[in-house]
């Protein structure tokens, strides 16, 4: 009988999950920045090989939320941990012990799923460091999603304990979202590549129109940012920056749509979008319900 189900990559933010997503999924999925709180929902990877399939949710980082964006990204973390039915504990071997998920999450009780600690990182971590972690946690996985050591080990575990079921997805799909979304990502990437820590929490990308029919393939995009400043930055003396992101944006998105591109990128403010809960609804995002009136 086959094996397939829903696993939960979650954890603190830059511990490592959309690397692991994308080391998993063998493709680039989910966006890799060093900057913490990159992933903003929770993004799917499919993974089938044999008679397994593992659907991968790579989720945001948990924190305590400040604002309503924040929010948002607990709330789908939250919800992928509800839905999984293994929840992969990945956590940074080089920041010392862990709390329980429990607690990180601020949840009255554990999930109801099986979880697996993974402690990620062993690429940064000396010797003695990775002795005291088995010491302390004797049943925690340890790997590199960078390098991929240990990952080979991380799959047999998680196949051994999805539960008996036919595939959910065709085993061709490597995602279910869609690719307007990877390329939004795409884009929003590329800024905070480029922008180091400048403004890169204020940006949000939208795509306006898509139209594959036409040879190059037209993309309209917008970044949009929360005030005049940041739109000046993000522009660049002129027009130098954007001209740049659209650039390296284009190289990325041409090998995913499997063609040559024209990237219509432009810059606009959307005032204080991150606090606005209709702003967050117009961008895809899904607030708590007491937050969406």
């Amino acid at each position: 009988m086959p094996r397939a189900g829903i696993v939960t990559v979650a954890g603190k933010p830059n511990a490592g999950k959309s690397t692991l997503l994308n080391r998993l999924v063998g493709e680039k999925l989910s966006i890799v920045s060093p900057k913490p709180q990159s992933t903003r929902d929770r993004i799917v990877g499919i993974r089938t090989e044999g008679d397994v399939q593992i659907i991968l949710l790579d989720t945001p980082g948990l924190l305590e939320p400040r604002y309503p964006l924040q929010r948002a990204m607990r709330g789908a973390a939250l919800a992928a941990l509800t839905d999984a039915d293994v929840i992969l504990y990945l956590v940074d071997g080089t920041e010392g012990a862990p709390p329980p998920l429990s607690a990180l999450a601020q949840l009255e009780q554990s999930p109801r799923a099986p979880q697996v600690l993974v402690i990620n990182k062993i690429d940064r971590m000396s010797g003695g460091q990775r002795s005291a972690a088995l010491d302390q946690f004797p049943d925690a996985l340890m790997i590199s999603a960078t390098t991929g050591e240990g990952v080979p080990a991380l799959i047999e575990r998680i196949a051994a304990r999805l539960p008996e079921s036919p595939f959910l997805y065709p085993d061709d799909e490597i995602s279910t979202q869609t690719l307007r979304f990877f390329v939004a990502e795409l884009i929003r990437e590329t800024a905070l590549e480029q922008l180091e820590d400048e403004v890169p929490y204020s940006i949000a990308c939208e795509i306006e129109e898509f139209r594959e029919t036409q040879s190059p393939i037209y993309i309209r995009a917008v970044l949009h940012v929360e005030r005049d400043s940041q739109k000046r930055i993000l522009i660049g003396a002129g027009g130098k920056r954007i001209r740049d992101i659209g650039r390296a944006a284009r190289s990325k998105i041409e090998p995913l749509v499997g063609g040559a591109v024209y990237l219509d990128l432009w810059v606009k403010v959307l005032a204080n979008w991150r606090r606005n809960p209709h702003a967050l609804q117009r961008l895809g995002y899904r607030l708590p319900d007491d937050e969406t009136s």
